[in-house]
């Protein structure tokens, strides 16, 4: 059993499906810091000082009644929160997690495309007189014995 599981492990299509997840977990890392860190102050800038990891809209709360100043004093005190703020940094890193996949998949699609559209190369040829098939580099038909 151990040895079956061995041969499955080392499969090419397990390891590159573990390389591919390993990989893609450290670009949404990249991307997440990215909205958070890049995108979205400057956005939170334009729109007047508005920190978009810290809009919340109060449900119910908490043991310390608010206004809270950001979701960690409201969830400290014990309220319930939409962090629509959050949300809309998750949702702009899943667009841009998104776009990323669809440029790779269709960079691969069109690779795969040239390949397929690819002419093969001849290795034959007609004689131009009695029009049977030759050797492309003939020129002289075996046929005729005409000069080509």
């Amino acid at each position: 059993m151990l040895k079956e599981f061995k041969e499955f492990a080392m499969k090419g299509n397990v390891v590159d499906m573990a390389v591919g997840i390993i990989i893609g977990s450290a670009f949404g890392t990249i991307v997440k810091s990215l909205v958070s860190d890049v995108i979205m102050p400057p956005i939170g800038l334009l729109m007047g000082n508005v920190d978009f990891s810290n809009l919340f809209i109060t449900l119910k709360e908490g043991t310390v009644p608010g206004p809270y100043a950001a979701i960690a004093d409201a969830q400290a005190a014990g309220a319930v929160t939409i962090n629509y703020g959050l949300f809309a940094n998750t949702v702009i890193s899943f667009i841009i997690v998104a776009f990323a996949v669809f440029m790779l998949i269709r960079g691969l699609n069109k690779m795969k495309r040239q390949e397929e559209a690819a002419p093969a190369v001849p290795t034959t040829k007609e004689c131009l007189y009695c029009l049977s098939v030759i050797p492309i580099k003939a020129t002289k038909c075996p046929n005729c014995t005409s000069s080509l």
